[in-house]
């Protein structure tokens, strides 16, 4: 998973920011604090061919997520 990253970060009244490029490490650190959830869709242009995707979708975000929350749903 070697790709710069974008997110979408949720915000009030139901508004949405595109966050990004991080790096793959930022992206890892942002899951490990559960600010990058299952639900949270993620782009990249070598990853997902610029396609929005569901984190929970994309293997080595949900695997790193179950490591990092072993009792939370994915």
């Amino acid at each position: 998973m070697s790709a710069d990253w974008y997110y979408i970060k949720s915000r009030f009244f139901g508004r949405h920011k595109r966050v990004g490029p991080i790096s793959e490490l930022e992206l890892m650190k942002l899951i490990e604090k559960g600010e990058v959830r299952p639900d949270t869709l993620l782009s990249s242009t070598s990853k997902t061919h610029g396609h929005w995707v569901a984190m929970r979708d994309i293997k080595p975000a949900i695997k790193h997520w179950k490591k990092h929350h072993p009792d939370a749903a994915a």
